[in-house]
């Protein structure tokens, strides 16, 4: 009974994902992820090149959202963006939820690990993202590693406590309480029966977090404590662009309008699954 019910969710996500906004999440991040993934193909430019003669052009058919003060193409610079943020996401999403899951977990086994750690999550919950990023950058310095960093500290308690909910409330299942009476352990219990039935509420969750991560990076290349130029990202060409706005107002345009397909994206995806979860 536990493995159709584990079948069937896996099943209600997978149509959740085929149709209506959850579709439109999938093909929108998609096509933004492809974008990045191909730059080289879609734009002829390296993005750290200087093109002589090319000072804030405007939009053309050879450059896309035109130049930057620097003479640099900026769709090249754009798609780039993309890929240094999506590289940045898979990292420190994949990796917070790791950390927060088996915290979490952890936390259930005994009563004074888990007030423990609650108290660690609520000190941790209790900075916001961005004044956090600006002490440890003020440690470590500036950079893609501070941003990563951030989103996995700021993560890890939002997973760990997701974990925690979702074990407590199956724990008290009739087949939970069925395995431990006839001698399973504590852990082969948790193994076997109380994580595969509390993963779903996770799912949900990293869609959000993938959402997250990427307005924190744009936050913070933006104020210039994240990835640092030349290099470009999403956040710091949004920053590059505030003092050329009347001259190439695309500089801002193009960067942003990719953080906000992709924010939204993921925030569709994450939507259809929590229909799909509370549907069944």
């Amino acid at each position: 009974m536990v493995t159709v019910a584990i079948a069937e969710t896996r099943a209600r996500r997978a149509a959740a994902l085929r149709s209506g906004q959850g579709l439109a999440g999938v093909v929108l991040v998609g096509v933004i992820a492809l974008a990045g993934v191909f730059a080289g193909v879609l734009s002829p430019f390296d993005p750290l090149a200087q093109i002589p003669s090319a000072n804030l052009l405007g939009p053309s058919a050879q450059h896309w959202l035109g130049t930057d003060h620097l003479n640099r193409d900026v769709a090249a610079r754009v798609l780039a963006g993309i890929r240094v943020d999506l590289l940045i996401v898979a990292l420190a999403v994949p990796l917070a939820a790791v950390l927060g899951s088996l915290i979490g977990l952890a936390a259930t086994v005994h009563p004074f690990a888990d007030v423990t750690v609650q108290r660690l999550f609520d000190l941790v919950l209790a900075f916001p993202s961005l004044i956090f990023a600006i002490a440890l950058a003020a440690i470590t310095g500036p950079g893609w590693h501070a941003v990563v960093i951030v989103i996995v500290a700021a993560e890890i308690p939002i997973f760990g406590r997701q974990i925690r909910t979702a074990v407590l409330a199956v724990r008290e299942q009739p087949f939970v309480e069925a395995s431990e009476v006839i001698g399973a352990g504590t852990w082969w219990t948790l193994r076997k029966h109380v994580l595969p039935n509390a993963v779903e509420p996770l799912v949900v969750q990293f869609a959000l977090s993938l959402s997250v991560a990427v307005f924190l990076e744009g936050a913070m290349s933006f104020i210039g404590i994240g990835v640092q130029p030349p290099n470009p990202s999403l956040g710091s060409l949004i920053g590059e662009s505030i003092g050329n706005l009347d001259a190439n107002p695309w500089m801002a345009v193009g960067p942003l309008v990719v953080v906000a397909g992709l924010t939204l994206g993921f925030l569709l995806i994450a939507q259809a699954l929590g229909n799909a979860r509370r549907s069944g």
